[in-house]
């Protein structure tokens, strides 16, 4: 039997932004996992998952059609990564098996409530790990990246991968969005084989190492989000008020090109401020495009935070979910998870997952 993990993630700046190719956003890797398990069967193959067994399927009308909408149900970024996996295994001579799929995780609460750590990238890279060992396929981390990218997007349709990489890669990184259209275009022209081994335009990962003596704490405000959901309504808006869309971006980018230069140089006091500003920023998209990312509690857990000398944001899409603090010495810790608690919210006992060696897993 073959056992791989892919961990979840949480996005530290430049959410929304990061969507548009070339747009860079930073992204940490979490300790908390999917875990899959194959192994070979005799004559029928299985896919059992406890927890995506009952995910909730949503869908809207399209004259007097139902159109399914299946991007919040887990099983399907399953059942794309196997057929991705699998076209890429015959693209390289492979004979196909029948195989039992076990998969497990917990990027949940107990009770089934996603607390937003990115359970569709780290399924998609679970099952396309574990299928690449399985059929015994040559992997690095890129080809990784891009196997499971496609397989993302050929459900999610949107977004901007960069959980993906978080899920591959582990660490903290700084991610920039590869060209969609041109992905799109390439994948009508060349197999498999050829696309994963090429360079994918604007895309950029880096792995950053955080000063020592950051502390990284996150909130969960009890409440899940859809982040296909709001980055559509997002996208509905950019075009009506396409000046400050573009004005959103550019400082978007100045924010995150100095918070990048901060990690470069060791220094707390930019990553702090580059983190106030992103939230800023993120607070500005949400007054032009009406799209609720920074939610009431959300907003409280930022502002106990940031009553305690610490910098915190949303985290992600917003609308839910979580929020990131990023202290230092002068943080109450104690203090400020105390006016959590008495809010309604719930520190999550996290820790980074380290930066991920294919060869070790």
């Amino acid at each position: 039997m073959i056992t791989v993990k892919a961990p979840g993630k949480l996005y530290i700046a430049g959410e929304y932004a990061v969507v548009e190719t070339g747009y860079p956003s930073i992204i940490v890797a979490l300790n908390q996992f999917v875990t899959v398990q194959i192994s070979r069967s005799e004559s029928y193959g299985s896919i059992v998952s406890k927890q995506y067994r009952e995910d909730s399927v949503y869908w809207r009308r399209r004259g007097d059609q139902m159109i399914l909408d299946n991007r919040d149900n887990t099983f399907n970024y399953i059942i794309s990564a196997i057929q991705l996996t699998e076209e890429y295994a015959q693209s390289l001579g492979r004979q196909m098996e029948v195989y039992d799929l076990r998969i497990n995780s917990d990027l949940d609460s107990p009770n089934g409530k996603k607390y937003g750590l990115g359970s569709s990238a780290a399924v998609t890279v679970a099952t396309v790990k574990a299928l690449c060992q399985f059929y015994k396929l040559p992997l690095t981390k890129s080809k990784l990246f891009k196997l499971s990218a496609i397989a993302h997007l050929d459900v999610q349709g949107n977004g901007s991968l960069g959980d993906i990489a978080a899920s591959v890669y582990g660490g903290w990184i700084a991610y920039r969005s590869f060209d969609r259209n041109w992905l799109m275009a390439a994948r009508r022209q060349e197999n498999l084989t050829e696309l994963v081994n090429k360079t994918w335009p604007h895309l950029m990962i880096t792995q950053l190492t955080p000063p020592k003596e950051l502390k990284l704490i996150i909130g969960w405000t009890g409440s899940p989000a859809s982040t296909s959901h709001l980055v559509d309504k997002v996208a509905v808006q950019k075009s009506h008020q396409h000046a400050t869309y573009t004005q959103f971006l550019k400082d978007s980018k100045d924010c995150l090109d100095e918070l990048i230069d901060g990690f470069k140089t060791g220094s707390l006091s930019v990553i702090k401020r580059g983190i106030l500003r992103n939230r800023e920023i993120l607070q500005h998209l949400a007054e032009f495009t009406k799209v609720p990312i920074e939610t009431p509690i959300l907003k409280q857990m930022c502002d106990i935070a940031v009553a305690h000398s610490a910098a915190a944001k949303s985290s992600g899409a917003g609308g839910g979910d979580c929020g990131i603090v990023v202290a230092d010495e002068n943080t109450d810790i104690e203090s400020m998870i105390q006016g959590w608690k008495q809010n309604g919210i719930k520190q999550l006992s996290l820790q980074v997952h380290p930066v991920i060696d294919l060869d070790k897993e």
